[in-house]
C-alpha cells in the first residue's frame, strides 16, 4: 500500500463515466447527516486521528460529506486533494510519512502551517468498479499503522457505499410508486370524461334508442377499461409482494383460446379484422384457468388494438419438447430493434399506436410476462421490422 506510485494525471480514464454515476446517487452538496459522521468518527478512533472525512470526487471539486477536522469546509480543489489520487488506486492509499513523497511537496495542505503528514484513505467502489471518493483520516504528524487498522477502514467504505445504494433504490422505488399514481390517475380520467358526457347525452336523446344503446355502450366500454387498468395495477402489486397463488386446475386451451376469441369478436368486427385459430395438437394443461386467460386476452387485445382494419390475427396452436406453444400473430405494425429490448418492461413506451385510438396503459405485456413465468413458461415476440406484423409467443410445459 505504501508502494503506489502517484501517476501524473490524477483525472482516471473512465472520469466521465464515473462522475455521472456519482451525480446518480444524488449526495453532492447535501448536509451533513449522522450516518456518514458516525463512520468517520469511528476511522478517527480507529487511527487515533484528529482527521477524518467522507469525500466525494467531482469533476472540479472534492465533497466533504463529512469532515471531522478543525478545517471548517465543504470541499477543496481537486487538484489539491489527496483523495483525488485515492481514487486512482484500488486498495487503500497510504502516506505515512507525507514528507517522503516528492509530488506531495509542493501540496498547499502540506506547506501550510500544521500540515498534513499522514494520510490513509479506502476508495469508495461501486459494483461497476468505479471509484467516487473516499474514506479517510489525516494526521499533522507522520503515523504508522497496521494491516487490521486499514483493512478496517475498507470495511467502513463498504458501508458508505451500501448506504448509498439503499437510497438509490429506495428513491427508485418511491419513483416508480409516484409514476405508477400519475399513470393510474391518466388512465382514470378519460374512461371518467367519457362516461359522464355519455350519461349526459343519454338524459337529452332518451327519446331514440339508437343513441341510447350507442351511448350506453360507450359507457360499458369505458368502465370496463377502468376495470382492466386497476385489474392489471392490482395483479402487478400481488406478484411483487410475493402474494400473488396459482389455482391450478386441468385447462383445454384450446377451449379457453376459443372463449377468449368470443369476448374480442365484437371489437374485431368494428375494425373488419377476423380472428383465426389453427390448432392441431392436443392442448389439455395443468394451468391457472383465470391467469391463462388473463395473459391470452391481453395478448390478444394487443394484437387487435396495433394491427391495421381490415387484417387478420392468427392464433397457432402447436407442441415442441414437450411445450405446449400458442402465437399470437398479426399484420400490423411489427416492431422496431427498439422495440424489442424495450418488450415486457412495465410501462414501456414502444413506437406502434393503436389503429383506433384505443387505450393502452403499459402494463400488459409485463403482466404477461409474469403470469407465464409463474406458470413456469417463457414469452417472447419476433417481428420482422417495422410495418411487417408481430408474432408473440408463449411456451408452456405439458404435465
Amino acid at each position: 500500500m505504501n508502494d503506489f506510485q502517484i501517476p501524473s494525471s490524477i483525472i482516471p480514464a473512465n472520469d466521465n463515466e464515473r462522475i455521472q454515476k456519482l451525480h446518480t446517487y444524488d449526495i453532492l452538496d447535501t448536509p451533513a447527516e449522522d450516518a456518514f459522521d458516525k463512520i468517520a468518527i469511528l476511522a478517527a478512533q480507529i487511527f487515533n486521528s484528529p482527521i477524518a472525512q467522507v469525500t466525494f470526487v467531482d469533476r472540479e471539486r472534492v465533497f466533504f460529506k463529512t469532515n471531522i477536522s478543525p478545517l471548517e469546509a465543504t470541499e477543496v480543489d481537486r487538484k489539491d486533494s489527496f483523495c483525488s489520487i485515492a481514487i486512482l488506486n484500488e486498495d487503500v492509499t497510504l502516506f505515512e510519512n507525507v514528507l517522503t513523497v516528492p509530488e506531495l511537496a509542493s501540496n498547499p495542505f502540506v506547506v501550510m502551517e500544521n500540515g498534513i503528514r499522514f494520510y490513509a484513505g479506502a476508495p469508495l467502489r461501486t459494483m461497476e468498479g468505479l471509484q467516487l471518493g473516499t474514506v479517510c483520516v489525516l494526521d499533522t504528524e507522520p503515523k504508522k499503522v497496521t494491516r487490521q487498522q486499514l483493512k478496517m477502514l475498507e470495511t467502513l467504505s463498504s458501508i458508505v457505499m451500501d448506504e448509498l445504494e439503499l437510497r438509490l433504490s429506495t428513491r427508485k422505488a418511491l419513483r416508480t410508486q409516484t409514476d405508477m399514481m400519475n399513470r393510474i390517475v391518466h388512465d382514470l380520467k378519460n374512461p371518467n370524461t367519457t362516461i359522464a358526457l355519455s350519461a349526459e347525452l343519454i338524459k337529452k336523446k332518451a327519446d331514440d334508442p339508437k343513441i341510447v344503446a350507442n351511448f350506453a355502450d360507450r359507457i360499458k366500454n369505458a368502465a370496463n377499461g377502468m376495470l382492466s387498468s386497476l385489474n392489471n395495477i392490482l395483479e402487478l402489486s400481488q406478484v411483487e409482494n410475493g402474494e400473488f397463488r396459482l389455482n391450478l386446475q386441468e385447462v383445454d386451451v384450446f377451449q379457453l383460446l376459443t372463449l377468449v376469441k368470443k369476448n374480442f369478436e365484437l371489437l374485431a368486427i368494428q375494425k373488419n379484422q377476423n380472428i383465426k385459430i389453427v390448432c392441431n395438437c392436443t392442448t389439455v394443461i395443468w394451468a391457472d384457468l383465470t391467469r391463462l386467460q388473463d395473459a391470452f386476452e391481453n395478448l390478444l387485445s394487443n394484437a387487435l388494438k396495433y394491427a391495421n382494419a381490415n387484417t387478420e390475427i392468427i392464433i397457432n396452436v402447436n407442441t415442441a419438447n414437450d411445450q405446449l406453444i400458442i402465437e399470437f400473430k398479426d399484420q400490423g405494425q411489427g416492431l422496431s430493434e427498439e422495440d424489442m429490448g424495450k418488450l415486457f418492461t412495465k410501462f414501456a413506451k414502444l413506437s406502434a399506436i393503436p389503429t383506433a385510438r384505443e387505450h393502452s396503459n403499459g402494463l400488459g405485456l409485463s403482466i404477461v410476462k409474469m403470469l407465464i413465468e409463474l406458470h413456469k413458461g417463457k414469452v417472447w415476440a419476433e417481428s420482422e421490422g417495422k410495418n411487417k406484423g408481430a408474432s408473440f409467443y408463449i411456451s408452456l410445459p405439458i404435465n
